[in-house]
């Protein structure tokens, strides 16, 4: 078996030296940055050598930089090479693919990258490698023709290392999640032991305004600093699809980004730290205010920790508020908001239940299980639905809603769990059996303590199955916790009326 693999890795590089090696020459050299060597240089070495900025702690796995012109996006590239050392035999680029659709990640295995600076030599065994472990790497040198997304990065690395490297280069721009995964697996697997650097080379925010940027980019770092692959993927998805004005994109480099962030994490990263966020009206005059495109800079640290992304107080705060205002606006007859919202935490996806308590009495409760919106949205489509669409209760009247108390519980990811899992009071519980599913938030503990008891009706109340259908194998059970918080208490209207239950949460 193991000199079948050692065939197939000889011959995968054999097929390389066999093709006719060129010089991929320099197409963004007089657009994106000077085409002249010294005027480059200087300007590199310009962009090098940050102001005010301490070096974070813990070792660089990878960095994440912006590929627009020099002019829009290179002091935030110069932040991203002057902390990410010198001392690195390879450089792996994975960019953005704007001029190609590729099915995976399309090589430059063979041929030279060529800037004003110099030829930079691609790294042949290591492109081998990587096309002998997965199909969706190959070989595809027109997917780099035209591409600046590395080409811009080159500049950077030619002043900044200390002697001369290998390139692989690959262009991205697959929304496969299963291929990305695939391609930052194999890809981490493949640099472990090397002395090497990874860059992902992604821009953000295509072209809304500057407000619209930051509340969109705010939101993508949030991500990248949760080292979530699968939150970077459905944020951007989501807010794409309010369709904000001018918002084209949220991640121009969406799958560079993701499967680099799988590498990084396969690299040994443990945290995301952000050196800068910025959009190009703010780096130069040329770029209009109301169009701008959104850069991050960044480095993926063997140090630290992810970010937790718990909700502040104001967030709270904010989120009852709002899901007050939804049942004003809707008995008002306004429209709802439709935008992002100010506070990037906000426009991350969320899953989330509203409750509305009236005298001590549940008045209705609707949410969603799983990401599915922004938080925000999730909010308040849960405040709308509770109100209105709670098929056990009428419609909230107008009369109703000064005496309506609001409660929000915002889900954690669902997790697989057996009977023996579940722990009172501190969990919530999904059960699925044959299209019939039903959950209890943590909160009706509250009311059903004993376990048997609460699962019982969690079957028969809210799934329609046997009481004991959670003893069932075939039925599956999921577990969640919840950030809940709620208004301040009004004085009760009246007691609970009898045989009221929290249970119908």
């Amino acid at each position: 078996m193991k000199k079948t693999i050692q065939t197939l890795f000889l011959a995968a590089l054999a097929l390389f030296a066999a093709r006719p090696v060129f010089a991929r020459e320099a197409s963004a050299a007089g657009k994106f940055y000077p085409a002249d060597p010294a005027e480059l240089a200087r300007t590199v070495d310009k962009y090098l050598v940050p102001s005010g900025r301490t070096r974070p702690a813990g070792t660089v796995a990878a960095v994440l930089a912006p590929h627009a012109g020099y002019e829009f996006s290179g002091r935030l590239a110069g932040m991203s090479y002057w902390f990410a050392g010198d001392d690195y035999e390879t450089v792996v680029i994975l960019a953005t693919g704007h001029t190609e659709g590729v099915k995976g990640a399309a090589l430059l295995a063979s041929d030279f990258y060529e800037t004003p600076l110099g030829r930079v030599q691609p790294d042949r065994e290591l492109a081998a490698a990587l096309v002998k472990a997965s199909p969706l790497f190959e070989d595809k040198p027109s997917a780099h023709l035209r591409e600046h997304a590395v080409e811009v990065q080159l500049p950077f690395l030619q002043r900044k290392l200390k002697k001369p490297f290998k390139l692989l280069a690959a262009t991205l721009n697959t929304g496969d999640p299963a291929a990305r995964r695939e391609i930052g697996t194999a890809l981490a697997a493949a640099l472990k032991g090397r002395k090497a650097l990874l860059v992902i080379s992604a821009d953000f925010s295509h072209y809304p305004s500057k407000a619209d940027a930051a509340a969109a980019d705010g939101a993508m770092r949030l991500a990248l600093e949760a080292l979530d692959p699968d939150l970077l993927r459905s944020a951007g998805v989501f807010m794409a699809a309010k369709r904000v004005p001018g918002l084209e994109t949220c991640a121009c480099g969406g799958a560079a980004a993701e499967a680099g962030l799988i590498a990084a994490r396969g690299l040994g990263a443990k945290s995301f730290h952000t050196l800068a966020v910025s959009e190009s009206s703010a780096e130069s005059p040329r770029a209009k205010p109301d169009s701008v495109v959104g850069y991050i800079s960044g480095l993926f640290l063997k140090a630290g920790r992810p970010a937790d992304l718990e909700l502040s107080a104001g967030q709270k705060d904010f989120l009852l508020k709002e899901a007050r205002a939804t049942l004003e606006r809707a008995f008002s007859g306004e429209p709802q908001p439709a935008g992002l919202a100010a506070d990037p935490r906000l426009n991350l996806p969320g899953a989330a239940f509203v409750t509305l308590n009236k005298g001590g009495a549940l008045r209705g409760c609707v949410g969603t299980v799983t990401p599915e919106l922004t938080l925000a949205d999730a909010v308040r489509y849960g405040a709308f639905s509770a109100a209105f669409r709670d098929g056990r209760f009428a419609p909230l009247a107008k009369a109703e809603l000064p005496e309506v108390e609001i409660e929000i519980s915002v889900l954690s990811p669902l997790r697989p769990a057996q009977p023996g899992d579940i722990r009172p009071r501190a969990q919530g519980v999904l059960l699925e059996r044959g299209g019939k599913s039903g959950l209890f938030l943590p909160q009706v503990w509250d009311q059903i303590p004993g376990k048997e008891d609460f699962m019982g009706e969690l079957c028969a109340q809210k799934a329609g199955l046997p009481r004991d259908c959670w003893k069932d194998p075939a039925v599956k059970i999921y577990s969640f916790t919840v950030d809940s918080f709620e208004e301040l208490r009004r004085p009760a209207a009246g007691a609970p009326k009898e045989g009221d239950s929290p249970a119908l949460l």
